[in-house]
């Protein structure tokens, strides 16, 4: 022992040095999980062209990405704790960069089966990489800055994916989305094996809920497929329903079985506890009008104002730039000294606020007077929510149910990414549909200017909804988060004291 005392003095700071270098490359990683859910969206129609496949296969590409991913990442966080951390986020990284180089193939049928490859290992990855900056920051100020940067990239890297999107798709060829993940990959895992020392000790004999597993993936698969097809089919529609019912009762068996057997997937001391079940509701709810948003102002700055694809990326930095400085220059900043309600509720009422700004868009509407300000809004409250939020849905787990833990922030955005696109759809359609009903157009000019009219009113309302929704995210973590901030693990007896990869 007295041997390594002259050496341990130098180690404080090399490991300091370590675990931010560390981050960047985590980070990095996140990025292109988070990113690879909107990249590929501007990228479908040339792709379609291309390829020449059909409508229904066009909503595969998005669709199996989906699953996968929401599907597995119970159990690879579960994954990540009994193997090892580090070791999971690498093949996880790697996975993904080999399943973006099978999508190169000419076949769309090749295609889908990469995003679906990048699904299951995002599913590895994504949970693997919350659990070691959980793990790795336990000191309250470190702690804050971490998931400041976690939580910017987490809610930027949608809008991020757009504008790289359309700068891939114009300038290159639409494969470049799924190429540029090679590059990301490479530079996560080669600086991850360099820079990572601390992760979880692979749990020996540890045994795998192999029912919990069956039926956690299948419950996950079934209602997000279920919500997909009722933004296509309708909410009534036969499939939907029985898809939608069928993963509610596998879940519900799922929960049956967590609750007696030895070594459960997800232990229900991680969701039951207060703190974090209000965090992972107040995120999922959150989503759901986040994702509404990225659709509608899709569309509506490409259909309806005209922009290019490239530019409507570009005109979504407000939202990363607000997110930012949400999530790093207010969160990061005041989380060590306040409670996480005491952000989290102004900051989903911020966003609201954005949000019924932008549902004042017109056809003929000033992206500097009404989108620009809204999206700043939104991304502002947002980031500032997100952060403490994260934070909180993953401290003071055990050490050995942090990816589980970290997988729950991902799944309940998944999930809530979900009924977000169905459910504010099927509100545009509704509201769309009615508009045509009862205006008649007095002339010809008049009838050419309706179709706008109607489509931008079915945006407006959907985005009042999405504004509503995120009024109940604040009310859900006003009345569900303790006001007291949690304990955050410092101790040996309380984080199982990191060990060296």
């Amino acid at each position: 022992m007295s041997a390594s005392t002259p050496t341990s003095a130098s180690t404080p700071t090399s490991a300091d040095s370590r675990r931010w270098k560390a981050l960047v490359f985590i980070c990095l990683a996140q990025l292109m999980v988070v990113l690879d859910g909107t990249i590929m969206n501007i990228a479908l129609p040339s792709a379609q062209h291309d390829l020449g496949f059909s409508d229904s296969s066009r909503q595969w590409v998005v669709t199996a990405y989906a699953l996968a991913f929401g599907g597995l990442l119970l159990f690879g966080g579960r994954i990540a704790d009994l193997w090892g951390r580090k070791q999971a986020f690498i093949t996880g990284v790697l996975g993904f960069a080999a399943a973006s180089a099978s999508g190169r193939r000419r076949r769309h049928s090749m295609l889908i089966g990469a995003r679906a490859l990048q699904g299951v290992f995002a599913a590895l990855l994504a949970p693997a990489a919350l659990s070691l900056i959980s793990t790795m920051f336990t000191e309250p100020k470190e702690r804050a800055k971490a998931f400041g940067i976690y939580g910017a990239l987490a809610g930027g890297g949608a809008a991020i994916g757009l504008l790289l999107g359309g700068v891939l798709t114009e300038y290159l060829n639409w494969r470049w989305t799924l190429y540029v993940n090679i590059v990301f990959a490479v530079l996560a895992a080669f600086g991850a094996w360099r820079e990572i020392r601390v992760s979880a000790a692979p749990r020996h004999g540890a045994r795998l809920d192999i029912p919990g597993v069956l039926l956690a993936t299948s419950g996950l698969v079934s209602l997000v497929y279920g919500l997909t097809k009722a933004e296509t089919d309708g909410w009534t529609g036969t499939l939907p329903l029985s898809l939608m019912g069928g993963g509610i009762v596998l879940l519900a068996l799922f929960a049956l079985v967590e609750s007696r057997v030895k070594a459960p997937l997800l232990p229900l001391r991680v969701i039951t506890d207060r703190n974090r079940g209000g965090a992972y509701l107040s995120l999922a709810t959150a989503v759901i009008a986040m994702f509404g948003l990225l659709l509608f102002l899709t569309f509506y700055l490409q259909t309806v104002l005209g922009y290019s694809p490239l530019l409507t990326g570009v005109a979504f930095l407000p939202m990363t730039a607000g997110m930012m400085a949400g999530s790093i220059g207010i969160g990061a900043r005041l989380a060590p000294r306040l409670p996480a309600r005491v952000l989290m509720v102004p900051g989903f009422l911020t966003a609201a606020a954005g949000l019924a700004l932008l549902a004042q868009i017109t056809p003929t509407s000033s992206y500097p007077a009404v989108v620009m300000p809204g999206m700043f809004l939104m991304g502002l409250g947002l980031g500032t929510a997100f952060m403490p939020a994260i934070s909180l849905a993953t401290v003071g787990v055990r050490h050995q149910d942090a990816g589980v833990a970290s997988a729950m922030v991902n799944t309940s955005q998944q999930i809530g990414g979900a009924i977000g696109t169905a459910l504010l759809n099927t509100i545009a359609t509704s509201a769309t549909a009615d508009y045509f009903r009862t205006h008649h157009p007095a002339d010809r000019d008049a009838a050419a200017r309706l179709k706008d009219d109607a489509l931008v009113h079915g945006f407006s309302t959907a985005i009042y909804w999405a504004s509503g929704i995120l009024v109940l995210a604040a009310a859900i973590a006003a009345v569900l988060i303790a006001h007291r901030p949690a304990k955050t693990p410092t101790s040996p007896h309380e984080a199982d004291a990191l060990t060296t990869a």
